[in-house]
């Protein structure tokens, strides 16, 4: 039983290191999206304070050309990420069915136990009766 319970325990950390890692990875989704959208934000502003929305034009903000780069680099580590949580999605699925396999196993071992011991106890109860009619 020791040894469930050391399993269990195992388990259940499992559960938990792959529950905290697919927060981290979609965290980590959500601020460089959020960081994209804010590139996004200043691309436009400052489109519009020079007037030059072509980015092929010769005047383009060279600010504006970075910002894409490094909003275009954000999205697309983004979508690498996505991978990534998909894989976690699933280790985390795998993980907690094992967690469950065990639980239903100490569970049923428990059940066991103590339907052993409900009928070792009216074995005894029986016993106690049975020397109470004899004695009458």
């Amino acid at each position: 039983m020791k040894t469930r319970d050391s399993l269990i325990r195992l388990k259940r950390f499992q559960v938990d290191e792959k529950r905290r890692q697919f927060a981290q990875i979609e965290s980590m989704i959500s601020e460089f999206n959020r960081m994209a959208d804010e590139l996004d934000d200043q691309i436009r502003t400052e489109q519009e304070r020079t007037g030059i929305t072509d980015v092929s034009h010769f005047a383009y903000p060279t600010f504006a050309k970075a910002a894409a780069d490094r909003r275009d680099n954000l999205r697309n580590s983004a979508h690498e990420l996505d991978d990534q949580l998909q894989r976690s999605q699933d280790e985390l699925s795998e993980a907690i069915e094992d967690l469950k396999k065990f639980e239903q196993l100490e569970e049923r071992d428990q059940q066991r136990e103590r339907t052993a011991q409900e009928a070792a106890e009216q074995e005894q109860l029986d016993e106690v009766a049975a020397r109470g009619r004899s004695r009458y």
